[in-house]
């Protein structure tokens, strides 16, 4: 009786998603359900609380593991005076970093169990929550738990810092690796790496798990009876499976050459606790990609770490007008750098498309910089036509777009562009520099575009705007789900009073399926009102590049003309593709309808973001096991 009592008044959060497709069923249990006397952090926080449960999100453990080195950022994605027994409500809240600044998720308690264990992350103690709260947390932004599973480091980095990212190969690294690694890691630098040449989370002949995220936790100079040797300190978020060659915890016989005191020193302790040391040359060999994110004067104020970054950032957009926008950057001081003997300034460029996962929509985009003939002169499109940028990021089709540069001192311009004309979104340019530099935003560049008005007007006619549609959701789908029927309705509605009305008579219900499945987040075979609007967004891009296309006005494309439409939307094909297109989604004539164009770009859309996910670290290729391959091919 008192424990529903107590339920009663405890915060309930009932906007977090619960539908957990497991085996046994989940039970979602609060921390005093669990032990006698729950504690939110425990002798402090730290990457060894980090243990990975069965949810595929070693990606964020290994960020989480990251952030964990640095006790002031930690402290604020973790604020620490929230307790299970002072002013204790069910309720914890934690901040993550949002395009510019950090906002407040809260979440309630009750954490998903099975046989009265934590079934995802954990913490190394089993009285402290701090870690199993925060992954909740993180899911509720992102749209649930499931939503977690894999993902790549460095997005949940600059979530928990918002710092830069980079994601570099190892081997074109410079030889001397622990001279790379060790200003990064002086400077508060948050470090991950993976080894991608094999199965999902199989293990190499030495222990190393393939497609899994790792942390880097510490670089040092050991001394050993037959002198000094570097070591890397390397973290696998599951708290076991270790490093089994020289060095190794279990296995390591060259420890026998260190002396106690270097032993205290290091602070080692030779358990399976997740954390283990390779020497350099071992840590070249065995992992292939680091991803690393660097901190900014903006990121975190206060404390002792040392961060070089001075970070200047501006919030703009492109739009259906195609002005882009310009940004002067002066560059006055040299870095103090006595090993380089070019006399050049070190800058971070980062372009972060914004709400991208949430909209389901992620355009090319590029950064190119460009040498300015003076402080406060601007590019005009002749310029930008007949000038060679004097660096170019190319464009990337992903969610943060960042270009390394060293340049001379001078007066540079850059500009951030999308390949989508007619696109609107918004975007945040992050700027850092070293020392003495500056960026400021000058006027738009105006693009004459070759899109006749009259298709842009047809196409807003075409296909009414998202808020416009709401009626017409609630009025075909009256429970607040559109199913595949519901949706055929609605478009039939929408397309038969409009400019597109020839192209009814080629929508059926196998097309709606497919709209329907392929933007269905939740495997349920119907769409909420969020999911809608995502699919909205998307129908309303292609519809106006579908329009510029059919030049001929007979609601399909010509085969030459398919290509040439998909490049606009952002997806490059080749031959082989492409011949696949004719033989599986063009009509007996070898045109694609409307509704045709539609289902042809919302599935390579789909399945180069599938594939984007589970190449957990950008090299390729992917496994999948058998449940998986049957996921993805028989439901879509």
């Amino acid at each position: 009786m008192e424990q529903k009592k107590l339920e009663s008044r405890l915060y309930t959060d009932f906007s977090f998603p619960l539908n957990l497709q497991l085996k046994p069923a989940v039970e979602w249990k609060r921390p005093q359900e669990l032990c006698r006397f729950p504690q939110f952090i425990v002798d402090g926080a730290t990457r060894m609380d980090v243990c990975q449960g069965v949810l595929n999100d070693c990606w964020f453990l290994s960020a989480v593991a990251s952030v964990a080195m640095n006790p002031p950022l930690l402290k604020r994605v973790v604020p620490t005076d929230q307790s299970f027994q002072n002013r204790y409500t069910g309720c914890f809240s934690f901040r993550f970093w949002q395009y510019g600044q950090w906002v407040e998720v809260k979440v309630d308690d009750r954490l998903p169990t099975q046989n009265g264990q934590l079934i995802f992350l954990r913490s190394n103690q089993s009285n402290e929550f701090w870690s199993p709260l925060l992954e909740k947390a993180y899911a509720k932004l992102k749209g649930g738990y499931p939503a977690l599973n894999l993902g790549f480091p460095h997005e949940a980095l600059v979530d928990m810092t918002g710092g830069v990212t980079e994601v570099l190969m190892v081997q074109a690294l410079p030889v001397a690796l622990g001279s790379f690694l060790r200003p990064l890691l002086a400077r508060g630098t948050l470090i991950n790496c993976a080894n991608t040449q094999g199965p999902l989370e199989k293990k190499n002949e030495l222990g190393i798990l393939f497609k899994h995220a790792y942390t880097v936790t510490g670089l040092e100079t050991v001394r050993t009876k037959y002198g000094p040797v570097e070591l890397v300190r390397v973290r696998n978020p599951w708290g076991k499976v270790e490093w089994e060659g020289p060095w190794s915890d279990s296995k390591g016989v060259e420890w026998r050459s260190v002396s106690r005191e270097e032993h205290q020193r290091l602070d080692r302790v030779a358990v399976e606790d997740g954390e283990f040391w390779m020497s350099v040359s071992d840590f070249r060999q065995n992992f292939e990609v680091m991803e690393v994110c660097h901190l900014s004067d903006e990121t975190l104020s206060g404390g002792e770490t040392y961060r070089p970054w001075t970070c200047t950032s501006y919030h703009s957009r492109w739009d259906s007008a195609s002005s882009v926008p310009q940004y002067h950057l002066t560059l006055l001081e040299e870095d103090d750098d006595p090993a380089d003997p070019e006399l050049t300034c070190s800058f971070l460029l980062a372009l972060m498309q914004k709400h991208s996962r949430q909209r389901g929509v992620l355009l090319p985009a590029q950064i190119s910089v460009y040498k300015a003939r003076s402080e406060n002169s601007l590019l005009t499109q002749l310029d930008v036509s007949v000038l060679r940028p004097v660096l170019n990021s190319g464009l990337q089709q992903q969610r943060e777009v960042v270009l390394r540069g060293r340049l001379a001192p001078g007066n540079y311009i850059i500009i951030p562009s999308t390949s989508e004309k007619l696109y609107s979104a918004e975007f945040l340019l992050r700027i850092l520099t070293e020392k003495g530099n500056t960026a400021v935003p000058t006027q738009k560049l105006v693009i004459d575009k070759s899109i006749p008005k009259q298709i842009v007007k047809e196409s807003v006619l075409a296909l009414p705007s998202t808020s416009q549609t709401q009626k017409l959701f609630m009025k075909h789908c009256k429970e607040g789900q559109c199913r595949p029927l519901q949706l055929l309705n609605l478009l039939t509605e929408v397309l038969s009073g409009g400019v597109l009305a020839g192209s009814v008579e080629k929508l059926c219900l196998e097309h709606c399926r497919s709209f329907v499945v392929l933007m269905d987040s939740r495997g349920q075979g119907q769409l909420d009102w969020a999911e809608f609007q995502a699919l909205w967004d998307k129908f309303r891009t292609w519809t106006e590049i579908f329009m510029r296309f059919d030049t001929n006005k007979t609601y399909s494309l010509e085969f030459l003309e398919i290509s040439p439409a998909l490049t606009a939307a952002g997806l490059q094909v080749d031959e082989f593709v492409l011949q696949l297109i004719g033989l599986r989604y063009t009509e007996p004539d070898l045109t694609l309808s409307f509704p045709g164009f539609l289902y042809l770009l919302l599935k390579l859309h789909t399945m180069n973001r599938k594939f984007q996910s589970f190449d957990s670290v950008g090299m390729g290729t992917v496994s999948l096991n058998y449940r998986q391959w049957l996921h993805m091919t028989m439901y879509n």
